[in-house]
């Protein structure tokens, strides 16, 4: 079988691969994807002929997407017919194969670095589904190969784990891959499978929170498992970010290992260093807990375990059914801590998920019990967006000068705004309950601040007014908040330039989804007296955070009041309780890191030049069209 013979539509890019690999020029039609591949094998050294050994790599001893993959690809492989499927990890290491392997069946690990461009590598990289067909290939084993891979995202952080890979013989034409629907259902049942899996991690978690919440009322609970963080309302005053620090170290610790560490006997005036959280001789004196297995019907699974950095770790399940017998044990806090913490592993089927700590105030530190005031709601918040807004803010407004806020309907600007005001007692003016505000200006020259809301709604003359105000008293004291909607008109543009150089603009709550679980506590409205405070389960937590939230927090604290005074069941509140928009999952794929900020540049630009895509291009040093293809690419992703 020959590229020519087969794919006449690939003969030209067969001629052009020999001329590379003898250093003659090449033609320009070539694809610059496949040429820079090709250089890409070559600046890594990779023989096209695979001369030499070939090494295995080496592979995880426990391997979660292996355990969740193996039982779908076993119920595909039949449909296979002559083409092979083959199962990489995040690394691209191959985990698992089946079929006929063409080519040549040596190659353990796809990744560029070792065998040069593959479908493999190419859809890792770009996270979709990728072809790959004979020439365009580095290696000369894989000339008469065509291979389609789909990437393996991770339910919860839409992470790559991996890829699923259908190799066959060279295809007539260059594309579709024949296989190319079996292999994207195969990524979409795996997926499945670790999102069951997932869920039922969940469950296990909070279930063990549950009931050690319950033990005794006001009980001082926090439950880990290296992703999710549950803290009872008795914990939220002792639980201190070093404390937290010191149980998410235990509760990595107790995942590597899988296993009980022995009882913490040292005293208090241990010399060892306070973050060294091992635990040291048992003294076998410490309370037994016994955790059940799930007690759903049919056979339990769980979520692969995080090993902290980005990868994913599984450690070897239980076969028996019998509850597992866990002993607590007394983990050393940091010096001046002001607390102590027992610690329970949470183990599902003979694996650790997480742990379980009480904390008791130390006999010594015990306060007098009083209530926590709570943060105020403009200061909630401690994702990178959020905190960097709320201290550019806070810089600004030490001098008395015009302040503008921007931001979305319901994102927090007057909170904030009274915030940074502090005891002063400023004059109000809402210009969405009276677009002619009838403010006498010469007030404000007395230092006396105006805090005006809704500026996009003031009339003509008031604009025109304080234009004037801002030319003959630029240090006037003026704190504006502006939500950007329709282009501004030339007078409010100019207002809007001359308080550019002093503004800042607040992120919609839907790009700082890490913040919903710190606004909770704040909006929820305090208990009646003998009543327990609003809770939430994993999964309801995980809707409130994955919802885009149009209203901001605004809307957010409207469901979270509307919970708290309407609700007849006692208990977490669950998913199943939110509103429809709510609890629905989006369709659409969760940003990476750098999509996220490129996008929140791209916003901050058009909300400071009031929805000016041309402008906001300019000041971004991009083309219009740039701004309007990375928009459309934008659209419906959270």
């Amino acid at each position: 079988m020959t590229t020519v013979e087969h794919s006449p539509a690939l003969a030209p890019l067969r001629q052009a691969r020999e001329r590379f690999l003898s250093d003659r020029p090449l033609p320009d039609d070539v694809p610059d994807e496949v040429l820079a591949a090709w250089r890409r094998a070559r600046f890594f050294g990779v023989r096209h002929d695979l001369d030499g050994p070939v090494h295995d790599p080496e592979l995880p001893a426990d391997s979660a997407l292996l355990e969740a993959a193996r039982p779908v690809l076993d119920r595909i492989a039949p449909a296979l017919g002559h083409s092979a499927m083959l199962l990489t990890d995040e690394r691209l290491r191959v985990l698992w194969t089946t079929g006929e392997v063409p080519g040549d069946d040596r190659c353990r690990d796809l990744s560029e670095r070792k065998v040069g461009h593959n479908s493999a590598a190419l859809a890792l990289r770009t996270r979709r589904r990728a072809e790959v067909h004979g020439p365009e290939h580095f290696l000369d084993v894989w000339q008469d190969v065509s291979a389609v891979s789909v990437p393996l995202l991770a339910p919860d952080s839409g992470q790559v784990l991996g890829t699923v890979t259908v190799a066959s013989a060279l295809c007539a034409g260059c594309g579709p891959h024949p296989g190319a629907a079996l292999t994207e259902a195969a990524a979409t049942a795996v997926e499945a499978e670790l999102l069951a899996r997932s869920r039922t991690a969940e469950r296990v978690l909070l279930d063990a929170y549950t009931r050690a919440a319950a033990h005794s009322p006001g009980r001082a609970v926090v439950a880990l498992d290296g992703r999710n963080r549950l803290v009872s309302e008795a914990a939220v005053r002792l639980a201190t970010p070093q404390v937290l620090a010191a149980l998410e170290r235990s509760s990595t610790s107790e995942r590597a290992s899988g296993a009980r560490p022995p009882h913490d006997s040292r005293p208090a005036h241990d010399s060892r260093p306070a973050h060294d959280s091992r635990p040291a001789q048992d003294t076998g004196c410490g309370p037994v807990v016994e955790r059940s297995n799930d007690t759903g019907s049919g056979p339990s699974r769980e979520q692969p375990a995080d090993a902290g950095d980005g990868s994913v770790v599984e450690r070897s399940h239980d076969t028996g059914c019998r509850p597992v017998q866990e002993q607590s044990y007394d983990l050393t806090l940091p010096d001046g801590a002001g607390c102590t913490a027992e610690i329970t592993p949470v183990r599902h089927e003979g694996r650790v998920l997480g742990i379980v700590a009480v904390l008791e105030a130390r006999a010594a530190e015990v306060p007098v019990p009083r209530l926590v005031p709570r943060p105020a709601l403009a200061l909630a918040g401690g994702s990178v967006p959020w905190r960097h807004a709320v201290a550019r803010a806070v810089e600004l407004a030490r001098v008395p000068e015009p302040l503008l806020l921007t931001g979305e309907r319901g994102s927090g600007k007057t909170a904030l705004a009274r915030e940074l005001l502090g005891e002063r007692q400023p004059l109000v003016a809402d210009a969405a309950e009276s677009p002619e505000l009838g403010v006498k200006y010469s007030e404000l020259t007395d230092g006396r601040p105006l805090l005006l809301r809704h500026a996009e709604r003031l009339a003509q003359p008031d604009v025109a007014a304080l234009n004037s105000l801002l030319d003959e008293h630029p240090d006037v004291y003026l704190v504006v908040t502006y939500t950007p909607g329709t282009p501004p008109g030339p007078c409010f543009q100019r207002l809007l330039d001359t308080l550019a150089a002093r503004s800042v603009t607040l992120p919609a709550l839907r790009e700082r989804p890490e913040d919903v679980r710190e606004l909770l506590p704040v909006l929820t409205p305090r208990p009646a007296p003998g009543q327990p405070p609003l809770t939430w389960t994993l999964d309801a937590l995980r809707a409130l955070e994955e919802h885009p939230w149009p209203g901001n927090v605004t809307e957010l604290a409207h469901v979270v009041r509307a919970l708290a005074e309407h609700r007849r069941v006692t208990g977490p509140v669950r998913r199943a309780e939110l509103p429809d928009p709510v609890r629905e999952r989006p369709a659409a794929r969760r940003l990476s890191p750098m999509e996220h900020a490129e996008r929140t540049a791209i916003l901050a630009a058009l909300r400071r030049h009031g929805g000016n895509k041309a402008r906001a291009a300019a000041a971004l040093g991009i083309g219009r069209a740039t701004l309007y293809r990375k928009l459309r690419g934008y659209q419906g992703i959270s």
